[in-house]
């Protein structure tokens, strides 16, 4: 069984974000193979880190429960979709914060991205695929942008993901191809 946690990459009111979040979970939680939970960052209030040593070098863990709750649940997780809003041609300053709180826990995991914004929020994702790398993930080629979000919701507010459904399947089926193999790999 290949977990896949779906990161809801932005906290602020009113947010997109969390739409095609659930839409994604949907789709990957009717994959065969595959357990997916969604992970909220609201739910996740991490201070921005000011640890006195890098995630990459403790040697203990963190002494707040809610950084140590975080870190638990990347560790559980085989794979990553992030779902995030392109802000200032970058993606939020409270989804790099949960990115810099872990390191071994993100090591040899896929991630692929769903995004929204300027551009569909490509910038934000270019800038995302960096950041991955660093912290040696393998962020997969196929992702998921959606143009003119606004438009995105029908009258009741109900994401319309019709369109994008095989853009997604194209994604999970590389996610969960990578997660495999990656799996594979880290228990070896």
């Amino acid at each position: 069984m290949i977990k896949i946690h779906i990161i809801i990459g932005s906290t602020r009111q009113e947010r997109f974000s969390e739409k095609p979040a659930h839409w994604m979970y949907e789709e990957a939680k009717n994959k065969p193979g595959v357990e997916a939970e969604l992970l909220d960052l609201r739910d996740y209030p991490l201070a921005f880190f000011n640890e006195p040593t890098p995630p990459g070098g403790m040697k203990e863990g963190y002494a707040d429960p809610i950084a140590q709750k975080w870190v638990q649940k990347i560790a559980e997780a085989d794979a990553f979709i992030i779902v995030t809003p392109e802000y200032n041609h970058g993606y939020p300053a409270v989804l790099k914060n949960a990115l810099d709180y872990a390191y071994v826990q993100w090591n040899n995991k896929p991630v692929g991205f769903v995004s929204y914004g300027g551009v569909a929020g490509a910038r934000s994702v270019e800038q995302l695929r960096q950041v991955a790398i660093e912290l040696q993930m393998a962020p997969i080629r196929n992702a998921v942008h959606i143009s003119s979000f606004w438009t995105m919701t029908d009258d009741n507010g109900n994401f319309k993901g019709d369109t994008l459904k095989d853009a997604g399947q194209k994604m999970l089926d590389q996610l969960v191809w990578w997660a495999e193999a990656l799996k594979a790999a880290r228990e070896r």
